[in-house]
């Protein structure tokens, strides 16, 4: 179809998802940019964020990317996730305690590497607790 475009997101674990698409807005790193059909083509990286599919007319998914690469040709949009996690799928709560945690680790981690793994865990799960947010008032 040429008003679809194919939209593939792909995880180290697995492909999570392989469908034709009216549109998918993606997490970019210099902000959010959607891919329709026919779109030019386009190599960025994500930052932590929503990737949001659209289809019929409205949103069908709504996937927590925590980062990666996304690759769009005229006919296609791939996402390499780091990690992926459908919205609907995440535990509040479980976030926040994970949240809660790991800033009690940041004050005690000496090491600098571990510090800025420690940091970049808590981005992470702050920009979760954000796109929970947002898929309340969606």
């Amino acid at each position: 179809m040429a008003d679809k475009v194919n939209f593939e997101l792909v995880s180290p674990v697995q492909l999570l998802l392989s469908q034709e698409v009216d549109m998918v807005v993606v997490p970019g790193a210099e902000g959010d940019f959607g891919v329709l059909a026919d779109h030019a083509p386009v190599i960025s990286t994500i930052r932590a964020g929503t990737i949001t599919v659209f289809d019929n007319g409205a949103a069908s998914a709504r996937i927590f990317v925590a980062g990666g690469f996304a690759e769009v040709t005229a006919e296609r949009c791939t996402v390499l996730a780091e990690n992926a996690e459908p919205l609907d799928e995440m535990d509040r709560s479980a976030v926040e305690s994970q949240l809660g945690e790991l800033r009690d680790a940041l004050g005690n981690v000496n090491d600098d590497g571990e510090r800025q793994k420690t940091a970049a865990a808590i981005a992470i799960a702050e920009a979760k607790l954000e796109a929970l947010d947002d898929q309340i008032y969606e």
